[in-house]
């Protein structure tokens, strides 16, 4: 990524004015309103990585903080048991929590990328798990306001933060407290805005530069070690760095390149040890080979399915591939002009070339990513892998609403009616993920005491069902989760769970509960 020192039209005025009480103010708006919907909704677990989380999280508040024996394994499975209707659905014989696998040497540990638990324990020790994401969508915000401010002077801050916090997958997920995706997607913003503005403060110290990237690359760090494939982001990043630093026109330090790319040397390196001691190499995780899996294949489906699931979940992606438009119309305009605008035409594509790259690894790996090329999976199963793009989409989205309007009133005006009515729809969104978490399959109603139970929707089909079969474990075991699969006798038929992949209960009005995977 290239860039060149600030500009005349990002710099701050001598005295306040009432702009520069509005933009903070309109940031800090965003995330409260983010806050309020998040914790105004009732918890609830809707599929099976939610729980193979918290019993990591569990896990580590009793002072486990790596693998687990075989009867520590099968006592925390029992004491997480979900709870379905009167009874709990508990382990089998031997049997770890769900999604927990067993290793060679017969400990148990989850099958998931280990990061996130180590994130949120804190708060699951101190009994606030659900501020756990909220708190890295803090940081999110901090970052993503100082690179946008920095990068589209006044306002563009404010844009990317509020951009960030209004669609309906940062709702969904950030309300998803044992669920380490809005972390994920949080740490990546916090660390994409920081470095931007690192990158584009010339006229900064080295030192402040310094730790401001070492902090940005720490947290693309975490959100690898939180998801392996990360990795992508967090290569693009080392990618646009060298690019501007041998570039010369950010005015890159050497030796605040040295320390960034050292920090990634050293997250490397100890994770491959990490990998090494707990999963027997340095390459392996607790999935086992061939389960997850990408191919070309998958291309064709996945563009398809997702595209209507992207839309519903987060529409600001509207807004960035017009920001990417415009910053590549701006420039062909201008780059033979001179001068001051043809400067920042050329920065504008610097960094958008970067954030672009960013949000494409992400987006283009999981567009070959096998799980998600099948119908019938609903908004909340296919969107969340998508979701570490977020704070590059909003930076891009925010250059868009303070480029494009010409006076200072115009770009408060826009940016404040847009991001109201994001809200608006990502309010909606949310509201139709968390109420039919499997589409039409399953519905939430309330519960006793605050809670809330998944019961057939219009889409379930259930008509005569034959108790006998339906109550009934079959003999065979899913994997080693300790949870059985249960059929449910439909119209003579036999039927898997309607929500495939998660766990609920089936709830009809003259028959106890149903579990199934």
């Amino acid at each position: 990524m290239t860039a060149v020192a600030q500009g005349p039209e990002v710099a701050r005025p001598a005295a306040r004015t009432v702009w520069d009480v509005a933009e903070p103010c309109l940031a800090a708006a965003a995330f409260a309103v983010l806050c309020v919907v998040v914790l105004r909704a009732a918890p609830y677990l809707p599929e099976p990585d939610d729980y193979a989380y918290r019993a990591s999280i569990v896990a580590m508040t009793d002072g486990h903080f790596f693998t687990l024996s075989g009867a520590q394994a099968h006592a925390l499975a029992e004491r997480l048991a979900p709870q379905l209707g009167g009874g709990r659905l508990g382990p089998g014989p031997g049997g770890g929590p769900v999604q927990w696998v067993q290793l060679p040497g017969g400990r148990w540990i989850s099958e998931k990328d280990p990061g996130y638990p180590y994130l949120a324990v804190a708060f699951q020790a101190l009994g606030l798990i659900r501020l756990a994401p909220l708190f890295y969508a803090a940081l999110a915000c901090l970052g993503l306001y100082v690179g946008g401010r920095r990068w589209l002077g006044r306002f563009g801050g404010a844009a990317a933060v509020g951009l960030y916090c209004s669609s309906g997958a940062a709702i969904l997920f950030a309300w998803r407290d044992y669920m380490p995706t809005f972390t994920e997607a949080s740490l990546i913003a916090a660390g994409t805005g920081t470095l931007l503005w690192a990158v584009l403060a010339a006229e900064a110290s080295a030192s402040r530069r310094t730790w401001a990237g070492l902090a940005g690359f720490v947290a693309l760090e975490a959100a690898t070690f939180s998801r392996y494939t990360n990795v992508v982001v967090l290569g693009c990043a080392v990618i646009a760095v060298l690019t501007a630093w041998r570039l010369r026109d950010a005015r890159l330090p050497g030796s605040a390149v040295a320390w960034w790319l050292a920090s990634v040397g050293v997250f490397g390196a100890g994770l491959a040890i990490f990998n090494t001691l707990v999963y027997g190499g340095p390459l392996r995780s607790g999935y086992r080979p061939g389960e997850i899996t990408f191919s070309l294949g998958a291309l064709g489906p996945n563009l398809r399915y997702m595209p209507a699931h992207l839309i519903q979940a987060m529409p600001m992606l509207v807004l960035g591939l017009g920001a990417l438009a415009g910053i590549a119309v701006t420039w062909l305009r201008r780059r033979r002009t001179g001068g001051q605008q043809a400067a920042a035409a050329r920065r504008d594509l610097a960094v958008a070339l970067a954030l672009a790259a960013c949000w494409a690894a992400v987006w283009v790996l999981y567009a070959t990513y096998t799980w998600t090329a099948a119908p019938g999976l609903s908004t909340l199963q296919a969107v969340r892998f998508y979701v570490p793009a977020l704070g590059a989409i909003s930076l891009l989205g925010a250059w868009l609403l303070v480029r494009v309007p010409r006076r200072q009133p115009s770009v408060a005006v826009t940016t404040l009616v847009v991001v109201a009515a994001l809200f608006g729809l990502g309010g909606w969104a949310f509201h139709d993920m968390y109420q039919h978490p499997f589409g039409s399959q399953l519905v939430v109603v309330p519960g006793p005491g605050g809670t809330v139970e998944l019961k057939p929707g219009p889409g379930a089909m259930i008509g005569s069902v034959d108790s006998r079969t339906a109550l009934r474990p079959t003999a065979s075991r899913i994997s080693t989760t300790g949870l059985f699969r249960v059929r449910v006798t439909v119209s003579a038929r036999q039927h898997r769970c309607p929500c495939d992949l998660g766990i609920c209960a089936l709830r009809a009005s003259r028959l106890p509960a149903v579990s199934c995977t």
